[in-house]
């Protein structure tokens, strides 16, 4: 059975007798509800898709009897968390579409269920953590994927970066917060240890291990106002140079004949300058890397 009959409830009775059904597509219909017990009698159904309709939450009993279900997709719907017991008699579940809803929280052993399950799809929510007892990952060997949501990466989430690293199986999980690690993606980030061995949040290690004293922002600032001045300083120097040493070519030019000394007094100005530049520079230098040190 296919979907797209803008069907807008699963009523308990709405499947009643179905015994034989194997495959159901209830997709991109206006489904808000599913009764409790609205499968019961659909005993060998393999797959089932509700996936992009409005459902916001549904009852525990939801899946009741769907012992041989192997897909459920539930993606593009607007559930805003997960619960243990609507996989309670999913053993038999491979592929669970949970991607592209606005869950926040996940309970408790919600997955513990289903050590069958080749792949686990939570990416497009808006979760920032995910516990381990939650996850339980020693009951997962499938494939994970998380990526599209706000994580936050404390040490809330040390033992995902492990277990991504171990088992292969999840990638791209991009951190949003705190801002010391934002952008980078789980994998990267680096949880130190305190004294006591106890895991130290990214935010609290960049606090705490801040050298004391002034930041060295005023210091560069205070560097580079200072080059600045003395750029502006050399800069009118220069062209005053090149206006006097043309000046004094076309002396030399026009008055080669009648003062031959003047090319001496140019040569002995122009090494006089460049002796002042040279030292003005040198003490420049000097006060530039004083103030980097401090």
């Amino acid at each position: 059975m296919k979907g797209c009959c803008r069907i807008e409830a699963v009523a308990s009775s709405s499947l009643r007798g179905m015994r034989r059904l194997r495959s159901l597509s209830l997709q991109a219909n206006r489904v808000r509800a599913v009764h409790a017990g609205a499968f019961s009698d659909c005993g060998a159904l393999e797959h089932l898709l509700l996936n992009d309709n409005l459902l916001a939450v549904l009852p525990a009993a939801a899946f009741l009897g769907l012992r041989r279900l192997r897909t459920l997709n539930l993606g593009g719907n607007e559930l805003g968390h997960v619960a243990r017991a609507w996989f309670t008699d999913l053993a038999e579940l491979e592929l669970l579409y949970l991607d592209r809803n606005s869950i926040t929280f996940v309970e408790e052993g919600a997955f513990q269920n289903l050590s069958g399950l080749l792949a686990l799809h939570l990416n497009g929510n808006r979760l920032t953590m995910l516990s381990w007892a939650a996850f339980q990952p020693g009951f997962f060997l499938g494939r994970l994927f998380l990526f599209r949501n706000p994580w936050h990466c404390d040490c809330h989430l040390e033992w995902l970066r492990d277990w991504m690293e171990g088992s292969g199986r999840v990638a791209d999980v991009a951190c949003a917060s705190p801002g010391s690690v934002a952008g980078l993606d789980l994998s990267q980030v680096v949880f130190e240890r305190s004294s006591d061995g106890l895991c130290v949040d990214p935010e609290e290690l960049n606090f705490t291990t801040s050298s004391p004293g002034p930041s060295p922002e005023p210091v560069a600032t205070t560097v580079s106002r200072f080059s600045s001045l003395l750029s502006k300083l050399l800069a009118p120097r220069v062209s005053v140079e090149e206006v006097a040493n043309t000046t004094w070519e076309l002396v030399n030019i026009s008055l080669y004949d009648s003062l031959p000394s003047c090319g001496v007094v140019v040569l002995g100005c122009k090494a006089m300058f460049l002796f002042a530049s040279c030292l003005l520079l040198t003490l420049a230098q000097y006060v530039v890397f004083s103030l980097q040190r401090d």
